[in-house]
């Protein structure tokens, strides 16, 4: 599954593809968005309003 439709993806289904793309191929939050073209404020809120929240010390959402 790809991150293609990150809008419309169950957020709990989006959190584990989201954290597995940044533990294995990103840098970053930023560099996963730049390299997925995704907006990165709406990825944010899509897994905010389902409860999480970004922790950029682990580089990951819980």
């Amino acid at each position: 599954m790809s991150l293609d439709n990150y809008q419309f993806t169950d957020p709990h289904l989006l959190l584990g593809l989201v954290n597995t793309e940044l533990r294995n191929h990103s840098e970053s939050l930023e560099d996963l968005c730049a390299t997925h073209d995704i907006d990165g404020e709406i990825l944010v809120e899509r897994l905010k309003s389902a409860g999480y929240d970004y922790m950029p010390e682990q580089k990951q959402f819980r």
